[in-house]
């Protein structure tokens, strides 16, 4: 199993527009952090979670030519707003064959997929159009794409807010989470490898901060952990990364890591 890290960054991404702090203006690449997303290939399958505005520039820099699917963690437009370029796989061996792409989300996402391309899902539709379909999630159960079983992993993101998280096997991937019931925690447990928010020192009203993380991290168990979705407040990754446990890492984009599947 491979996962690589796309964006490891904010709704804002990192640098944040305007802005001249140090992490911002810093000149080591692992503080650029574009929009947070990630690729898991396993067992033949090639899996992207999220597909925010950044994600015509994370395919490129990848190389992919195909997916068998994008998983959505949850509505926000950091999350889905690129979807729209999923129309580059649809076409990529055309003519004669158009590659419909496969987006599997719980129903409230699917619902704001549905609302923010309804060209996509129109009768008439224009030419070019993305070609979608869409997968409900059950959160309460695995489902699998192609051998690949997936555990869903609930979350809030706020009061308001649900997120899902995923489990692939010995791999656990969480974003945007601020609470999880220990029901779900249990999922997690064996898991070899988790990822998990932080977006910064401070408390955050909607977002796990460093030591929320670090706290979870310590409940599953990992070998490994690996930070994302960090925000400028987080610090220069070298400085911050320096302080972190044992077995626990900021991640940066483009980071690649090998999991014993």
């Amino acid at each position: 199993m491979k996962l690589t890290f796309l964006g490891t960054g904010t709704s804002q991404g990192v640098p944040v527009i305007g802005c001249r702090c140090e992490v911002c203006t810093s000149e080591d690449w692992r503080d650029r952090r574009l929009r947070t997303s990630a690729l898991v290939e396993t067992r033949g399958v090639r899996i992207v979670i999220d597909a925010g505005p950044d994600f015509r520039y994370q395919m490129l820099r990848t190389g992919v030519r195909h997916l068998d699917a994008i998983l959505l963690t949850h509505e926000h437009k950091d999350h889905i707003g690129g979807l729209d370029d999923v129309r580059a796989f649809n076409f990529v061996d055309y003519p004669p064959t158009v590659h419909k792409v496969h987006i599997w989300a719980a129903p409230r996402a699917l619902k704001a997929v549905r609302k923010d391309f309804d060209y996509a899902f129109a009768q008439d539709k224009y030419r070019g159009v993305p070609e979608i379909e869409l997968h409900e999630i059950d959160t309460s159960r695995p489902f699998r794409i192609g051998e690949v079983e997936i555990v869903p992993v609930s979350g809030h993101h706020s009061e308001r807010f649900e997120v899902t998280g995923f489990r692939f096997g010995p791999l656990a991937y969480l974003t945007d989470f601020k609470t999880i019931e220990e029901s779900e925690v249990e999922k997690l447990i064996g898991t070899q490898t988790l990822v998990v928010n932080a977006l910064r020192f401070a408390p955050h009203p909607s977002h796990f901060n460093l030591a929320e993380a670090l706290s979870l991290i310590r409940r599953i168990g990992p070998r490994e952990a690996y930070i994302t979705h960090m925000s400028h407040e987080l610090g220069l990754h070298a400085a911050t990364d320096a302080l972190l446990p044992p077995g626990v890492h900021l991640a940066y984009d483009m980071l690649e890591i090998e999991i014993n599947d």
